[in-house]
């Protein structure tokens, strides 16, 4: 396993010999074919335009926790913001029954275009609805025009950080009662707990959205919380009421 394969620069996580027993042993040996070709492929293209574009995409290890929440919550709707490539979104796709349906949103879709021939190759194109649009559009439509409030069983969010809060409210009336909202990079390379003089600037505004919204998800009682220390971060929202 590469340095680049476990991204430890973006994980909470950065033991790189455990990090190596976790993804040979456990991660890289259930990876889906089709998602392995994608990973590598975003690699390899972020390789080539000198980027860290590939960290978008979530880590193996978090694509099998998805996966299996996905499954053990007999999930049929879902909701996608931010796409990139793609990973997450086949792994939605792959997990959800044959009649699984996911309104995706990104308002790249040159991007997401780069995984789409992964997508079609697994056989789950037919599950996927790809806006290209930012996600307040979509959201706001779903509610307003398409009724949608309460139908959604799972969201999962990896999109503009200073965004999630208002992303919140919205989430909030399409995931039905006992469905899941999943916030991913909300350790954000771990700069939530280091004082703000020591964070790079690059980190600082995003990271000061992600403690406003640490912050209120920990007292928000219209849910069950769980932050799982994996990846750059990922919280699991269930809603209570």
């Amino acid at each position: 396993m590469s340095e680049s394969e476990a991204k430890p620069e973006r994980r909470i996580l950065k033991n790189p010999a455990l990090l190596k027993y976790i993804f040979e042993t456990s991660c890289f040996p259930r990876e889906h074919e089709q998602l392995k070709q994608l990973r590598e492929a975003t690699d390899y293209i972020s390789s080539i335009l000198n980027t860290n574009r590939s960290l978008m995409n979530v880590p193996v290890d978090e694509s099998l926790l998805l996966s299996m929440l996905l499954k053990v919550m007999n999930a049929k709707k879902t909701l996608e913001l931010g796409v990139f490539t793609g990973y997450s979104l086949l792994t939605t796709a792959l997990a959800l029954p044959a009649d699984g349906k996911i309104t995706a949103i990104d308002v790249d879709k040159e991007a997401y275009e780069v995984g789409l021939p992964f997508i079609q190759k697994a056989g789950v194109e037919n599950k996927i609805n790809f806006c290209q649009s930012d996600a307040f559009t979509v959201l706001n439509d779903l509610i307003t025009k398409g009724k949608e409030e309460g139908s959604f069983d799972f969201a999962f969010v990896d999109a503009d950080k200073d965004s999630y809060m208002e992303y919140h409210k919205l989430l909030m009336k399409l995931v039905k009662v006992g469905g899941i909202i999943a916030y991913d990079n909300t350790l954000w390379f771990g700069t939530v707990a280091e004082p703000e003089e020591n964070v790079e600037n690059f980190a600082k505004q995003s990271r000061k959205h992600l403690l406003e919204l640490n912050s209120f998800l920990a007292a928000d009682d219209r849910v069950e919380l769980a932050v799982v220390s994996i990846g750059d971060g990922l919280t699991l929202c269930r809603r209570l009421s």
